[in-house]
């Protein structure tokens, strides 16, 4: 599956856009950025490919990767819906959002299966062009009012209450050594994430604009 038109690739966004910060600033995390997250427990970024899962919902297979400069790692914020998180906002603590990866358009989601290799809550990519369905939808769990990009965060599941964890489980072929992402239903010290790599958008001065990126 190509990747879609819908959601170009990072380096695109970052010569094409006005109004862009990159990562390495201060500030909060904003609706419409392009970023990856690393799992600040076991060093691994937040990953996805054309890699579906042999079992469980046969879904596109979501994994964590030790290597910081793969284009596979972009996940692009959005609100739970079209329109719910203006491009440039501050994303709340508390609030629902959408993680979409950027080169298949496809979203952070999770479900009753089971993981393949620790046994917890299977974590997939869903849907096509950046919709999918209500079981793509995560809150932003985090002290303060707003997403720092400086702190780590949790996410939690809006439909399942699990939160998306790393324990170390590693993948053999044709995945070697990636490691399994998966859903836990306790908050613990390994589903914490930090924002790293990407490009963020500014806030707006002009609160009308609430078109996406």
């Amino acid at each position: 599956m190509r990747a879609s038109s819908r959601f170009p690739p990072p380096f695109f966004l970052l010569l094409c856009v006005p109004g862009l910060v990159k990562g390495g600033e201060v500030g909060a995390v904003t609706c419409g950025s392009v970023l990856k997250l690393l799992n600040t427990r076991h060093n691994v970024r937040l990953h996805s490919h054309e890699v579906k899962y042999g079992s469980g919902s046969g879904q596109q297979s979501v994994t964590g990767v030790e290597v910081s400069d793969d284009a596979n790692s972009y996940w692009r914020i959005r609100g739970r819906i079209d329109g719910a998180c203006p491009r440039g906002a501050p994303v709340k603590c508390g609030q629902a959002v959408r993680l979409t990866h950027v080169n298949t358009g496809k979203n952070l989601h999770t479900h009753h299966f089971p993981s393949p290799l620790s046994n917890n809550q299977e974590v997939s990519a869903f849907g096509d062009d950046g919709e999918g369905d209500d079981l793509d939808v995560w809150t932003v769990q985090c002290g303060g009012s707003y997403w720092d990009r400086n702190d780590a965060v949790r996410f939690k599941h809006i439909g399942t209450d699990a939160f998306l964890s790393v324990t170390g489980e590693q993948y053999g072929h044709p995945i070697r050594g990636q490691r399994e992402v998966h859903g836990m239903h306790s908050p613990n010290q390994h589903n914490y994430w930090k924002a790293m790599e990407g490009v963020f958008i500014k806030p707006s001065l002009d609160s009308t604009k609430h078109d996406e990126l």
